[in-house]
């Protein structure tokens, strides 16, 4: 239920609304302050009770208007929030206009490796610095990360570089590890409906970045992000990431349709992972143009120094020189379109 206030009204009469919602086990929340106030209500209630609320509510002289939500996920909706959240990752806004692109390896394989690659990605035009310190592996005998050691590593190249860090939390123990050493944590396609690893993501100041699961629907990430977004931490980027289909010739399918369709139901902003859903470097370029074309807020592309020998998603990582050429058709496109791409100066 979203309820407008009439313009200029008293905070006594804010006050008089907030009590008649209390009185009956609800919690409003602020959506605007101002002289035009909007109050929330998120919590489920009966259709009779909704009624009942509605002509009650509606009849004190200060209340405008009232409007119920049309969807189940409703701090996530538009309906709550009209423009879209914008969050600030270093010297980058992601959901401002500006395409932020996060770009690095799958894993951290070595200090030196991944330091030499974060100095050759920062003037390319990188916004955020990706790497993964714990790796959820279909296979338990493949490389499964760096752990910790990972992390410091991470950290590392962010005081080299100025650039902000992202890598993936896998369980709701590690979230204050990883959260103490990375500046934005992401929630893998594996662990999208983990909802106690949602929660505990949810109760810390940090940006989430919420994969959606390779067989999900629109709707179930966007309750996955409820579930961030109802626990206080409204600093949510939601990734589209390819889902599986019955196509053999990519890893996944990029559903680019995704980004104007979440940029319809969701004020979060929305990344494309272009890496993860083609699986193949030689189609990277197109599928990231395509979701800049989309109007997506952000891009997460693999560059891996040595990609034939890369220990982790070698085949869809690019070399740097490749990245450089994506980032200049990337700016390109982004100017055309009146955006910007946030290159390095």
């Amino acid at each position: 239920m979203v309820i407008g206030m009439c313009e200029g009204c008293q905070k006594s009469e804010v006050a008089r609304v907030i009590s008649a919602l209390r009185q009956r086990g609800l919690e409003p929340r602020i959506i605007s302050a101002g002289s035009n106030v909007v109050l929330g209500v998120v919590e489920e209630m009966s259709q009779g009770l909704a009624q009942e609320l509605s002509q009650e509510i509606g009849a004190l002289p200060a209340v405008e208007e009232i409007n119920h939500f049309g969807s189940s996920w409703k701090l996530a909706s538009r309906n709550f929030r009209a423009e879209t959240t914008a969050i600030k990752l270093g010297r980058r806004t992601v959901g401002d206009g500006e395409v932020v692109v996060m770009a690095g390896p799958c894993a951290v394989e070595s200090r030196e490796a991944y330091l030499d690659l974060a100095r050759k990605l920062a003037p390319l035009g990188a916004g955020v610095l990706r790497g993964g310190a714990f790796k959820p592996r279909t296979s338990p005998y493949s490389f499964r990360g760096l752990g910790e050691e990972g992390l410091r590593i991470m950290a590392e190249a962010r005081e080299i570089t100025g650039l902000p860090i992202i890598t993936e939390v896998l369980r709701a123990s590690d979230v204050e590890l990883v959260a103490r050493y990375a500046d934005v944590l992401q929630i893998g396609t594996r662990n999208m409906q983990n909802f106690a690893l949602l929660e505990a993501v949810g109760d810390t100041d940090k940006p989430v970045m919420l994969k959606r699961g390779m067989m999900a629907t629109i709707k179930e990430l966007l309750l996955s992000a409820e579930y961030i977004l109802a626990r206080g931490n409204w600093q949510v980027i939601l990734c589209e990431r390819g889902v599986r289909t019955f196509e053999p010739e990519t890893r996944n399918t990029l559903d680019i349709s995704a980004v104007p369709l979440l940029k319809q139901h969701t004020h979060l902003p929305v990344l494309v992972d272009p890496s993860h859903a083609a699986g193949k470097r030689e189609l990277v370029p197109a599928l990231a143009r395509a979701a800049v074309a989309a109007g997506a807020d952000a891009l997460m592309i693999e560059v891996h120094a040595d990609p034939e020998n890369a220990l982790s998603d070698g085949r869809q990582s690019l070399t740097p020189a490749a990245f450089a050429e994506v980032m200049a058709e990337l700016s390109a496109l982004a100017g055309a379109m009146g955006r910007s791409l946030g290159m390095a100066a």
